[in-house]
């Protein structure tokens, strides 16, 4: 089974600022969230799960157990009911905005030995982002 926890660091991005756009993020944080190198740690312990999400600017932690709901406030402000599960080598994120008029967003992380590809979609418009395991 591939490993899961880990650190790892953007080392590129395909479609991200059209998926921004579609998220209804503006202009200067769009061009910030582009320019930015995130690093992704993730850590597991008896079922608790952490992923960390660094920027220069600023750091989002999850914490959470698998198929578990829990309330998020995202990057962009918005407010979701989030539900991390695991298939085979997956980590699949579903956000579920709670607020009217906001949008839901699913990322799927798909694990490999040396890094992970990231997929996320909003109303249809899919960003992928590749991650290198440190």
């Amino acid at each position: 089974m591939v490993q899961f926890t880990g650190k790892f660091t953007r080392v590129s991005s395909e479609g991200y600022d059209e998926f921004l756009k579609a998220l209804g993020v503006g202009f200067l944080l769009r061009k910030a969230a582009n320019a930015s190198t995130p690093v992704m740690e993730i850590t597991e312990n008896d079922g608790n799960w952490v992923m960390k999400t660094s920027t220069s600017m600023k750091a989002i932690e999850l914490k959470f157990k698998l198929g578990v709901p829990f309330s998020e406030e995202t990057s962009d402000g918005r407010k979701c009911e989030t539900t991390v599960s695991m298939e085979g080598n997956k980590l699949i994120t579903d956000q579920k905005a709670t607020k009217k008029g906001e949008k839901d967003v699913k990322a799927v992380r798909e694990f490999f030995d040396d890094k992970i590809v990231m997929s996320m979609t909003c109303d249809g418009v899919t960003a992928t982002q590749v991650y290198k395991r440190d």
